[in-house]
């Protein structure tokens, strides 16, 4: 499901022709076109859809894509998840809790963006899983995380590092909040569309070099065991979306140091799932 143009958006085809159905008007008025209330309603959107007889789909323009979950109540991260990372960052291999962050969500932007960098600062990149919740989740084992996933999209976990760092404490969630650092696309994947969802090939390039790609397979915590751990906390809502974290290859863990620069152009791509692309502007 996608969101084109603020419409929620079942895709019928992608790569060299993107088309897809609207949900309202192919349900007849039955399921919202609000891509929010869509997730508010997932297990009746699954049910119509099943069976539903969708007919021939209308052409999109990928200008219109914005994220597939627009207006999250909540944005989740995970960080140190891949053992690489966690290595290049300095950091121990977490063995029971995983580090725990907030994106704020005035970051959230579509899959295709223009970013302007701080000023002054040293922006990183961070491809991510991200999991897209699709049903309220309160104390839910990990034999049942699944189920509450409504599907997974990708993400890029934009990092301004000195901010981040900055402090007695390290800021995670202000250094990870700059406008558009929490782009999400280019579209919700069901979980059961995925031959096998907890082993994902996933990747990032600049310019063409790739900079990161491993798969989520290698997630110390993976989907369910974060959505469980995470639901013993606080409660996940529809809508919510869990970075996952990100495998090794980030700037800031290279020697020496490299950080995103005016011009360049991000490339993010799961397998199965599709690719986002941020292009990036001067402060």
């Amino acid at each position: 499901m996608a969101n084109v143009a603020g419409r929620a958006t079942l895709i019928a085809t992608w790569g060299d022709e993107l088309t897809g159905h609207d949900l309202e008007a192919a349900s007849k008025g039955v399921l919202p076109a609000d891509p929010r209330a869509a997730l508010e309603r997932w297990d009746e959107v699954r049910t119509w859809a099943a069976s539903a007889e969708l007919g021939t789909p209308t052409s999109i323009d990928r200008e219109q894509l914005g994220p597939p979950s627009p207006r999250p109540q909540q944005i989740v991260a995970i960080g140190l998840n891949y053992s690489d990372h966690a290595t290049e960052a300095g950091f121990a291999v977490p063995d029971t809790l995983p580090p725990t962050f907030t994106k704020f969500v005035t970051s959230l932007a579509g899959p295709d963006e223009v970013v302007t960098l701080p000023r002054d600062g040293h922006t990183d990149w961070e491809v991510e899983l991200v999991a897209v919740i699709g049903r309220a989740a309160r104390h839910v084992g990990p034999d049942q995380a699944w189920s509450h996933v409504a599907g997974v999209t990708v993400g890029q976990d934009l990092s301004e590092r000195i901010s981040q760092m900055a402090g007695p404490a390290p800021q995670f969630s202000l250094g990870k909040s700059f406008p558009r650092f929490a782009p999400t696309g280019p579209w919700l994947v069901t979980p059961d569309e995925l031959d096998d969802p907890d082993d994902l090939e996933l990747g990032a390039r600049i310019d063409g070099e790739v900079v990161q790609r491993d798969r989520t397979s290698r997630l110390i915590f993976p989907v369910a065991q974060l959505v469980a751990h995470l639901s013993e906390v606080l409660t996940l809502l529809p809508g919510d979306l869990l970075f996952t974290g990100t495998p090794a290859g980030v700037g800031m863990g290279r020697e020496p140091a490299r950080y995103l620069a005016p011009g360049e152009t991000l490339v993010s791509w799961i397998e199965g799932v599709g690719e986002i692309r941020q292009t990036f502007v001067a402060g």
